[in-house]
């Protein structure tokens, strides 16, 4: 008889123990903006809700705001960085290919060997990072895991796309996920509809500037050589995630055993107003929920929206621990997950 594998032992459950975030310290409001783009607050304002967004300096790199928030969750969870299995850091814009910046971070933060690996999944990041964190710690593979969204989208805005230049924002939010013995952190509901796959993208990959011809390319109005930039059809955007990815928070609830009622707090990827209040009222979620607006003031941070919107409700007051959150993320792939978590 041949031998068998035995049976992993984890957690019988998992949720979130801590969080933290990092905000660059430079505060950019639409008024900079306006400066490169045809346009005025008020326009931005109504199409976004968007007011002011942090952007980084030379010296706020992807790994120093992962490090940062990290940090504070690690801090915020109680335990110490040496505790922490595995390492997962969402992000589109560290621009080394390789090695993966988890590595660095797990390295630096005093992890010693944890398992450290990036994930690209857009603005759905985050909740990639926490499905899989989770599933970790039940299968056994990790006790607690650092969960990190992390972006520098200033290095990827167009200043003179005017359907773009107000949109994006730099940060990081992070998380720990670790046992609990009753369920802390919902069945993700998640996917993709890759059939939309050019309706957020970059606007030249990586290999274009191998092309011998820089005619082909796009160029400033001086001539000079323009940095890729992320480029969106609003319009698809916009309607997809209002009928789609409420359709997809539903099926969060339901998966979870949850009703709207009984929800205290509504998290979110902090896209764009409009949307966000869209979705309140398809969802028609009663008004004693808390609703994550910090895009008014952090902007779009893609994989970092959703953990810095909630760091942000917890350390105001907003929202308290205990609390039952949906959150749901969603953008370029396109690509969703969504879930509902107990607060730390």
């Amino acid at each position: 008889m041949s031998a068998k594998i035995k049976p992993a032992q984890g957690s019988p459950y998992a949720r979130i123990l801590g969080v933290g975030g990092y905000r660059p310290t430079r505060v950019v409001p639409n008024e900079e903006i306006l400066k490169h783009i045809d346009s005025s607050d008020e326009w931005i304002r109504s199409r976004s809700g968007i007011a002011t967004r942090h952007w980084a300096g030379p010296d706020e790199t992807v790994a120093e705001m992962t490090l940062e928030a990290a940090g504070k969750a690690v801090a915020d969870a109680g335990i110490t960085a040496d505790q922490v299995g595995a390492v997962i850091i969402s992000t589109v814009s560290h621009f080394k290919q390789t090695p993966a910046v988890a590595t660095e971070i797990a390295d630096r933060m005093g992890a010693g060997r944890a398992a450290a690996f990036d994930i690209n999944a857009g603005c759905a990041g985050f909740g990639y990072g926490l499905t899989l964190a989770k599933s970790l710690v039940v299968e056994g593979s990790a006790e607690y895991v650092l969960v990190v969204g992390a972006e520098r989208l200033s290095d990827l805005t167009d200043l003179t796309d005017r359907s773009t230049a107000f949109l994006f924002g730099d940060g990081a939010g992070a998380v720990i996920v670790g046992p609990s013995d009753e369920p802390g952190i919902g069945p993700s509901i998640w996917g993709s509809e890759g059939d939309k796959r050019d309706v957020i993208s970059q606007t030249v990959p990586w290999d274009g500037f191998r092309v011998g011809d820089v005619s082909q390319l796009p160029l400033a109005e001086d001539g000079s050589l323009k940095f890729p930039a992320l480029r969106q059809e609003g319009q698809t955007v916009f309607r997809w995630a209002v009928f789609e990815m409420a359709k997809v928070a539903q099926q969060a609830l339901d998966a979870a055993g949850i009703t709207a009622e009984d929800l205290d707090v509504f998290i979110p990827h902090q896209a764009n107003m409009r949307i966000i209040d869209s979705m309140v009222k398809t969802l028609k979620l009663p008004e004693h929920v808390t609703v994550a607006r910090d895009v008014e003031t952090t902007g779009n941070t893609s994989a970092a929206s959703i953990p810095l919107a909630m760091e942000r409700l917890l350390a105001t007051g907003k929202a308290k621990s205990g609390d039952l959150a949906l959150v749901i993320g969603f953008g370029a792939g396109l690509v969703y997950a969504a879930t509902v978590v107990t607060l730390p």
